[in-house]
């Protein structure tokens, strides 16, 4: 008896890890806590270097990441203004795709 109570114990520690992991892992409709954080970090790379870029207006523009993929939207007042957007936020490490929503009004 003692035996199989030892050998359950010794097989707890490692399921409780995978049991873990598991719970930190990603799928395709939700991020990994590792891309949360990722995201995270590109979403300020690119709010911040918009909000020091002269020729982008930074405040009306909002910034969104999902997995590498960046999502701007807001207004500008022009169509270079709309592009120059795009281009400061594709310089950013980790940015995969940019889906530039900004309109120009």
């Amino acid at each position: 008896m003692k035996n199989i109570f030892e050998s359950m114990r010794r097989l707890a520690i490692p399921a409780a890890l995978i049991a873990a992991l598991a719970g930190c892992a990603g799928t395709s409709k939700q991020e990994s806590t590792g891309e949360l954080i990722d995201d995270s970090v590109i979403t300020t790379k690119v709010k911040t270097a918009l909000l020091t870029e002269e020729k982008v207006p930074g405040t009306s523009i909002s910034v969104t990441t999902y997995k590498g993929r960046v999502l701007l939207a807001g207004y500008v007042k022009s169509p270079d203004e709309r592009q120059r957007a795009e281009g400061i936020a594709r310089a950013v490490p980790g940015v995969r795709t940019v889906n530039n929503q900004i309109e120009i009004k």
